[in-house]
């Protein structure tokens, strides 16, 4: 295989029908409108299952329905229209159906911007639908991880009967860049005892996320969190640079840990022991990974593109061993190189504090002109 200019939306598309997606189900918004466009054409002419819903909601409730039946399916969408999908999301969780979603992640709150940001990372990592529920998150930070997490999101949703996002930032979505896609792989339906797949000399097979029974309920409750310890043990990825060595660490997901990584590097070259973590599985997250980093560090810095949501998971990793800060550019801002740089000579050079919120600090110094925001 030879590797190709492609646009991560494209990618990611192209990427579900070579895994064997047979379904889609979606509704344009803006910055994943291209995975619908795409899958619009390529699927027909494969014979193959597009729709292109009414709304977020029913586009959900088509996936769920498809999954029940064993069929490889999929949805996208950005962070509004995944809002509307929470109550979709949360019955295919109770259900137990494997489920793959893209979303590629604009500005919030409300309605927003079309500009990247990580601002879904609490209503993906930390179930915005109710119930007790996880679902597994992918963060990738270049097309080609967007390529190859959507393929890994098929296989990880079978495996477990579960949820897996793929949470790309709107700039993995919009960015062109060479990439290889996989190979085709054939169509086929998930086999097992569980799937609806018509009454043909079996007894029947409800699949059901309704629990009347206060105690059933809670059994099942305990089923599925039992299903995620698996996951947390074995499902766990993330990419470590620098860090044998370093007395410093910077936590940084997707376009935002990509772009820390350059900052690492320049600091690097000044002599400043730093070394980045940046979390592949933002559910499960690297607790383990960062408990054991804030055993020998003296500071770390979490970077986002958000007011600070990643940032509860750092600092409860951390368990107030090291001071812990935190630079974000939320709405649709992206934070520049040189500016995460001087936030690791900040950390560096400058006593620090364990006490009180990172965010707050980071805003003052906002507020006050400190903190300058290009």
């Amino acid at each position: 295989m030879t590797k190709e200019l492609l646009e991560g939306n494209f990618a990611m598309a192209e990427a579900a029908v070579r895994a064997g997606c047979e379904a889609y189900f979606g509704y344009p918004i803006t910055p994943q409108t291209e995975i619908l466009e795409w899958m619009s054409h390529r699927m027909p002419e494969l014979k193959r299952t597009f729709l292109q819903a009414e709304s977020e909601v029913a586009a959900i409730n088509m996936v769920y329905g498809a999954a029940c039946t064993g069929t490889r399916v999929m949805s996208s969408s950005s962070s509004p229209g995944v809002s509307l999908m929470m109550e979709g999301l949360s019955y295919i969780a109770g259900t137990e159906v494997p489920v793959v979603l893209i979303d590629v992640v604009r500005g919030g709150p409300g309605l927003g911007n079309i500009a990247p940001a990580q601002s879904d990372y609490n209503q993906l990592n930390h179930g915005g639908g109710h119930g007790d529920y996880h679902q597994i998150v992918l963060a990738p930070a270049s097309v080609q991880e967007a390529i190859d997490m959507t393929v890994l999101a098929f296989e990880l949703a079978e495996k477990y009967r579960n949820i897996v996002v793929v949470m790309a930032d709107g700039s993995v979505g919009q960015m062109m860049e060479p990439a290889e896609l996989p190979e085709m792989r054939p169509v086929t339906r998930i086999q097992g005892d569980w799937p609806v797949t018509g009454n043909v000399g079996r007894p029947p097979r409800v699949l059901t996320s309704i629990y009347i029974d206060p105690p059933a309920e809670e059994v099942y409750n305990h089923k599925i969190l039992n299903k995620w310890y698996d996951i947390q043990a074995n499902e766990i990825r993330y990419k470590e640079y620098y860090l044998d060595d370093a007395d410093f660490v910077v936590v940084g997901f997707g376009t935002a840990g990509r772009i820390a990584l350059t900052s690492v590097r320049a600091a690097r070259a000044e002599g400043i022991k730093v070394g980045l973590l940046r979390p592949i599985t933002t559910s499960p997250f690297p607790f383990s990974q960062l408990d054991e980093l804030s055993k020998r560090a003296q500071g770390m810095l979490v970077v986002e593109m958000n007011t600070g949501q990643m940032l509860d998971d750092v600092r409860l990793a951390a368990k107030g061993r090291l001071p812990v800060e935190f630079y974000g550019r939320p709405g649709g801002m992206m934070p520049f190189p040189d500016d995460i740089l001087g936030e690791i000579r900040r950390l560096a050079h400058t006593p620090l504090t364990t006490e009180g919120d990172p965010r707050k600090r980071w805003m003052d110094r906002v507020r006050t002109g400190e903190l300058m925001l290009r």
